[in-house]
């Protein structure tokens, strides 16, 4: 009964979606207040009977229940609790039942705790929002259906893709989906106030804190995701610009850029147009990212879907929002007031500045991702890789940083070039210093990689300059946020290009006792025995890691078997060090007593998650700084309010 339970909890919400949206269009045409109200409640009861839709998805892959199709398919009784848990959305129903689980309930939460917009513009808004989610509703009842049974249940399932068999499948696919649906948000926000011609700074304030949640979770999904195929894949890199990885990163540059307007709309009522049209290019690419996983047109360990008819009506609705929302935007937008001026040498003028790169960059990615599948349709097999977006898009990158270390340096509405350059000098200093001192210890290594490394001290030394000369108790925890994500920005260039630049790598075959050296490590395969998992059996290399005289350290890579479904995985072992990582593969037997192994050494490369992380740190201090201030502002003006009655009542 719980399938069923889920199925009629989906239906349910699907009809509250079609309900809401009709209320919501009738409330903003007619003006009415009682048919406005009424959107709030049923806003929340659909993201609460969604929400036991996938709790009831998530209780038949607990049970193994095998009469589900989909347990059957991606699922077995063997399997570890986490990874039937997780599994039930390792998988394309259950991704797509948790996308629109999160759009649901992030929906509610809007109609719960929103009050800073008109209410006018908060049911458009709500209307935006139930009209994205019955689309998706609309998919998953007739095309993907997860609750799906079968006549003839078979007695165990075909288990999970084994690369899926990672903590991380917990983890990584939540938090990108929190991302892509904070950009939904976002989106109906920008609708909301086209439709009803508000867009102006309160907006921009209700909208923030989404796209502040969505950049936030979409920088933790992709440094997660990052990391897990980093050890999980064997591959030895951080990073392969694979077209779905690149799917999750168009929306954070898109969402970067959004997020840097937003503000300047919220505190400084500028660039109004520009905020508009960058919630429909980033909701776009959420979308457009989407399409690429489930479409069938990828092959790729992130692509779930096969079925091109399903990829269709994915694309069917992408260009239903995104073409709606562009010719919203094209008729409304000539009503919508500029908003106030600003000088090209401002903060502004910066922010203009870096979302400009930022969507030069966005565009370099949707190009060299979507280009080898538009030519492969007519007949044309070609390949973009990491040469092509490294030599196109790292330049750019690095003229975003030099921007990025000086806008916050700058004034708003107006400054001048001298100051600016004053206020540089240490930046500035410590760029040069540092790309000298690496090219005097190191010698050339690269122009990318000096002129990342250089530009990331100075960019951190530029990071924390704000904070010169303030009361640093007094200081807005959102000044500090800042603060920290453009330093965790620093961190994590600073990793990158380190990598790029000192890694080193070895691919030996070696007997028992025979040493190896990569790096400072000396490497010694001491052993190889067999090891049996959950539901897996593997055979594990012994390997003695020793670095100039100190004690010698074991590590045990693995090469995995797993019965169900049928695949030889590679288990890397990895030796953290505060200089970086000793990354350890083993491969085959060579049938004279040697094994393959495969080693590399990466210098700083953990610098890489450390900045994400502090990336993340950065937007949830800002969230709630703004929060904070928010509440200090109502609190005053009530107190104003108050004041102002009490006079009056007594004629003071």
């Amino acid at each position: 009964m719980t399938a069923e339970l889920g199925l009629v909890a989906l239906w349910l919400a699907a009809a509250l979606a079609a309900m809401q949206l009709a209320l919501a269009a009738l409330a903003v045409r007619r003006g009415d207040t009682a048919l406005a109200m009424a959107v709030r409640p049923v806003a929340i009861v659909q993201g609460g009977l969604v929400l036991l839709a996938m709790a009831a998805l998530i209780r038949v892959f607990l049970a193994s229940d095998m009469s589900v199709a989909l347990v059957v398919a991606n699922s077995h009784s063997a399997k570890p609790w986490l990874y039937k848990f997780a599994g039930a959305w390792g998988n394309h129903e259950g991704s797509m039942l948790l996308w629109v689980t999160i759009l649901g309930l992030a929906g509610g939460a809007v109609a719960l705790l929103e009050r800073r917009v008109a209410e006018r513009t908060l049911t458009a808004t709500l209307g935006a929002q139930a009209a994205i989610a019955l689309g998706f509703y609309a998919f998953l009842l007739f095309a993907s259906n997860p609750f799906a049974r079968l006549a003839d249940p078979p007695a165990d399932g075909q288990g999970l893709n084994p690369l899926l068999q990672d903590p991380g499948l917990a983890f990584h696919p939540p938090t990108l989906y929190a991302g892509y649906v904070g950009l939904s948000v976002a989106f109906s926000f920008a609708v909301g106030a086209l439709v009803t011609r508000d867009v102006g700074p309160a907006f921009a304030r209700a909208m923030r804190p989404w796209v502040l949640a969505a950049w936030v979770f979409l920088t933790l999904g992709i440094t997660a995701g990052s990391y897990w195929a980093y050890y999980e894949l064997g591959w030895g890199g951080w990073w392969f610009w694979d077209p779905v990885e690149n799917a999750s990163l168009m929306p954070w540059l898109a969402a970067t850029a959004l997020l840097h307007s937003a503000n300047v709309l919220a505190t400084r009522d500028g660039l109004r147009a520009w905020t508009v049209m960058l919630a429909v290019v980033a909701f776009s690419m959420s979308m457009l990212g989407t399409f690429l996983v489930r479409s069938g047109i990828l092959t790729s360990v992130h692509a779930f879907a096969v079925d091109p008819e399903r990829g269709a009506f994915i694309l069917v609705l992408l260009a239903f929002y995104i073409g709606g929302a562009l010719t919203l935007f094209a008729t409304r937008i000539g009503v919508v007031r500029a908003g106030t001026t600003f000088e090209i040498v401002s903060r502004e003028g910066a922010l203009v500045a870096n979302n400009l790169l930022l969507s030069v960059i966005l565009g370099i990615v949707l190009i060299g991702t979507f280009y080898p599948i538009v030519a492969a349709s007519m007949g044309t097999q070609l390949s973009v890789g990491p040469p092509f977006f490294e030599k196109a898009a790292g330049p750019i990158a690095l003229a975003l940083v030099a921007i990025m270390a000086a806008g916050p340096l700058l004034r708003w509405r107006s400054d001048t070039g001298q100051a600016l350059l004053q206020r540089m000098i240490w930046p500035i200093a410590a760029t040069m210093f540092a790309g000298a001192g690496l090219f005097a210890l190191a010698g050339w290594f690269g122009a990318l990689p000096l002129l990342g490394l250089a530009l990331a001290a100075g960019l951190a030394v530029a990071s924390v300059a704000p904070l010169v000369g303030r009361n640093l108790r007094r200081t807005p925890l959102f000044v500090y946020g800042m603060v920290i994500a453009h330093l965790g920005i620093a961190v994590s260039l600073a990793g990158m290009a380190a990598s790029s630049a000192f890694t080193k790598e070895t691919l030996v075959a070696k007997g028992i006792g025979e040493p190896a050296f990569v790096g400072p490590y000396r490497v010694v395969l001491r052993g190889i025995r067999p090891v049996i998992g959950d539901n897996w059996s593997a055979l594990e290399a012994r390997l003695e890691i020793q670095r100039g005289d100190t004690a010698p350290t074991l590590l045990a890579p693995q090469s995995r078997f797993f019965a169900n479904p049928t695949t030889t995985t590679s288990e890397s072992a990895i030796l953290t060090a505060l200089d970086g990582q000793l990354y350890t593969v083993l491969g085959q037997a060579d049938g004279a007593g040697r094994w393959q192994l495969r080693l590399w050494w990466k210098p700083w490369v953990t610098l890489i998650w450390f900045g994400g992380a502090l990336i993340a740190l950065g937007g949830a201090l800002s969230i709630v700084g703004h929060a904070l201030r928010d509440r200090r502002q109502k609190r005053r003006a009530a107190e104003a309010a108050d004041a102002q009655a009490y006079r009056a009542a007594w004629g003071v």
